[in-house]
């Protein structure tokens, strides 16, 4: 691999300084940019999607909603502009990124995918294609969406069958006729189990996760969720032994199911089935031996964080971030990623605080610099 100092004295490679680059621009970068504005330095933020919100209109179903009401999806100054207590879709959420980039004027580039993150002496090198940049600090908020997930064995399913991630799902009109199994019983392959038992038969397969037992638009909802929030936000944290507990737990398995009910499942004919453990003569194979002959397999697997384009030491063996509070050494930092240090970290409005958390931690290098 070619050294930062050889990449900057490319003759083609016309480089632009500047203070501090964030690398995304979903939720978390926009966060991040608003506090960076105040501080007066140059920034700019560098997004891989043609269009603010790319990721909430191109990974995600039609009718996904938010699980959590508009007085919680605000990201720093700006309220999310919807009743207290609807729930957003994700089209409204993409479209709102978008009107928060425009309304605090904020240097989002569109269209640049980062390729490669070096040191180029006391500075950080960042390639994205024929552009580079040289800055002093370096904000990673790719979000949550990394490289989806599926098993070895899917491609060992029979062609016919059609089969896609979760993140490339829309609505059941992309799905052959007969049955559907969903591999992964979280809360996406739930929710999408509801939606595709209307017009296939549905198997829901993995293991049970449990669910938040209110229902997201009851009245009792109003009353538990402020709570469930202030809990999520300043107990189940880093600095607590019982959010150091959960974390683990939350990044391993994931969260409790939070819209779909057991019942609803149940009353929609979703058939629960053990985990899909592999293929045999191209169909599936569930955990108890039973091979289900379905014409569509999604999977809702998830997704894995990619930072392999990070030609820096500050990834442990297993690829993930090594940082404190989102702070992985001075001048480079992460924002967005799950439980980094709540378990409301990566949601629209609870990226905020890590937000300014980084923001005034590159203020506060600046300053020392420059002094």
């Amino acid at each position: 691999m070619a050294t930062a100092e050889a990449a900057i004295k490319r003759p083609e490679a016309a480089v632009e300084e500047l203070d501090t680059i964030v690398v995304g621009g979903g939720q978390a970068g926009l966060a991040v940019g608003y506090y960076l504005k105040q501080l007066g330095s140059p920034f700019a933020i560098l997004d891989a999607n043609r269009r603010i919100g790319g990721s909430w209109r191109t990974r995600t179903w039609s009718s996904l909603r938010l699980f959590t009401p508009a007085r919680y999806d605000g990201l720093p100054g700006w309220p999310f502009p919807a009743p207290a207590w609807s729930y957003p879709t994700a089209r409204e959420t993409a479209d709102y990124l978008e009107l928060y980039a425009d309304r605090f004027e904020l240097p989002v580039r569109s269209g640049v995918r980062v390729d490669r993150l070096a040191k180029a002496g006391d500075r950080f090198l960042v390639e994205a294609g024929e552009q580079r940049f040289l800055a002093r600090s370096v904000v990673v908020a790719t979000g949550f969406y990394g490289s989806p997930t599926v098993p070895g064995f899917a491609s060992e399913l029979d062609p016919r069958i059609v089969q896609m991630h979760s993140s490339e799902y829309r609505d059941p009109s992309q799905l052959a006729p007969g049955g559907v199994l969903i591999v992964g019983a979280g809360n996406s392959g739930a929710d999408i189990a509801i939606e595709t038992s209307a017009t296939h038969p549905t198997w829901l397969s993995g293991r049970d996760k449990g669910e938040v037992p209110i229902r997201l638009e009851s009245r009792l909802a109003r009353f538990a969720i402020p709570v469930l929030w202030f809990l999520a936000s300043h107990l189940l944290t880093v600095r607590t032994p019982l959010g150091r507990k959960l974390k683990p737990r939350v990044l391993a398995n994931g969260s409790p199911r939070v819209r779909v009910k057991s019942k609803d499942l149940e009353q929609a004919g979703v058939v629960f089935a053990p985990k899909t453990s592999g293929v045999l003569d191209g169909q599936p194979v569930l955990a108890d031996g039973r091979k289900l002959d379905v014409a569509n397999v999604i999977w809702a697997t998830g997704f894995r964080q990619s930072f392999g384009w990070i030609d820096l030491p500050v990834l442990d063996g297993d690829g993930s971030p090594l940082h404190e509070r989102g702070v992985a050494e001075p001048g480079l930092y992460f924002v967005g990623l799950d439980f980094l240090y709540a378990a409301t970290s990566e949601n629209v409005g609870g990226v905020g605080r890590d937000a300014r958390r980084v923001a005034r931690h590159i203020g506060r290098l600046s300053s020392r610099r420059d002094s």
